[in-house]
């Protein structure tokens, strides 16, 4: 009996003693390789959408509509024909107008006559010279009755011309306010349909002040600005920046920016919140670790680097900026250390670690180089 409790108690010395000799247990880790590359700076921001024009289509006339030669939604060219007014009373003022201006030029240039053979009598004296002054001014109220009817005539053109109502601008029609038969009024506070010009589209946002600077000094060339609908989406759009405003905004310390986009495909939609992100540079040979790597402590931010031993330090950084899920290191990391992207919330400076993984470069920052 003693013998059997005195080999047990030897196992339990051995065991222990080989357990103190193993040491710590090793924390699983994922790890990512420090990396350099050409890197673009952007600034980034939140955006509008907007149509690069927008009309409001109205008529300058008063009459019944008799057709609408579209359907809303429509995509329409600049003199393309919307709605079509009954022309049939503007038909009859030009007709009108044109027979008053027939009768009172036939009338002028019979005035015309008599004033020049009166002329030629005075002369002679047989006639009086306020019997000559009659006729001239006679002849001179018929040729402004000429040309007030010529006016008339224009004007009643005019009024044909726009019964025929034609879009001012290429676009998207929005949804149709009128229909065939209604009594449409000039200039009535309701449009018959308004048209947004979507090729080419903006993009309105508002970056801090203190980008203001960076913004004018590289922006001689027209800067490259990426938008998309989330920040997950991978799809961007591509346009260029083509208005700073020429004021801050002193209520929000922001200056308002508009980008230009081609828009082709119809990615972007009037009204629509984007995500922006507005390319100044590209700074190159930056060094960059992916943003979960990057803790934050009482003595500032650091990173756990991996050592040839396979234990990991902490090792203080200063970051200079984040770019998509990068952070870009001014200082404390070199191209090819590896740094501890998850597990290290379990990790002290000189732990043991075992690599379960290996972070994959960001697919984002490949696509912008």
């Amino acid at each position: 009996m003693r013998t059997a409790t005195a080999a047990t108690a030897l196992m339990l010395v051995v065991g222990c003693s080989h357990q103190r000799a193993g040491g710590p247990p090793r924390v699983p880790v994922t790890v990512a390789r420090a990396e350099q590359r050409a890197v673009p700076y952007e600034i980034v921001a939140t955006g509008t959408v907007e149509p690069r024009q927008t009309v409001s289509v109205q008529s300058q006339v008063t009459g019944v509509l008799t057709r609408a030669a579209f359907r809303e939604g429509d995509d329409v060219e600049a003199g393309q024909t919307l709605f079509q007014i009954d022309p049939r009373p503007f038909q009859a003022a030009l007709d009108q107008a044109k027979a008053m201006l027939a009768r009172d030029q036939a009338q002028a240039q019979s005035a015309v006559l008599d004033a020049e053979r009166y002329a030629e009598l005075v002369k002679q004296d047989y006639v009086t010279k306020s019997d000559y002054e009659a006729k001239r001014a006679n002849a001179e109220a018929l040729k402004a009755a000429v040309r007030a009817d010529s006016a008339a005539v224009a004007n009643a053109e005019l009024n044909l011309e726009w019964a025929t109502v034609r879009a001012p601008i290429s676009g998207r029609t929005g949804r149709l306010l009128v229909r065939a038969g209604n009594l449409v009024r000039a200039n009535a506070p309701d449009p018959l349909v308004i048209i947004n010009q979507i090729h080419p589209i903006l993009v309105r946002f508002a970056v801090p002040e203190q980008h203001l600077p960076d913004i004018q000094r590289h922006g001689r060339s027209r800067l490259p600005v990426l938008v998309s609908p989330s920040k997950t989406d991978t799809a961007f759009s591509e346009g260029l920046l083509t208005f700073v405003d020429n004021a801050v905004d002193t209520a929000t310390g922001t200056v308002l920016l508009k980008a230009e986009f081609a828009n082709r495909d119809n990615a972007l939609w009037p009204g629509e919140f984007v995500n922006v992100r507005l390319q100044l540079y590209i700074e190159d040979n930056a060094v960059l670790v992916p943003a979960q790597a990057v803790m934050t402590g009482q003595q500032g931010t650091y990173v756990f680097v991996l050592d040839r031993d396979g234990t990991a330090r902490s090792q203080p950084v200063t970051i200079e900026r984040t770019a998509g899920a990068y952070a870009v290191i001014a200082q404390g990391v070199r191209p090819g250390d590896e740094v501890v992207t998850d597990g290290q919330v379990r990790l002290v400076s000189g732990a043991p670690v075992e690599v379960k993984g290996v972070a994959e470069p960001a697919r984002e920052l490949e696509a912008d180089k």
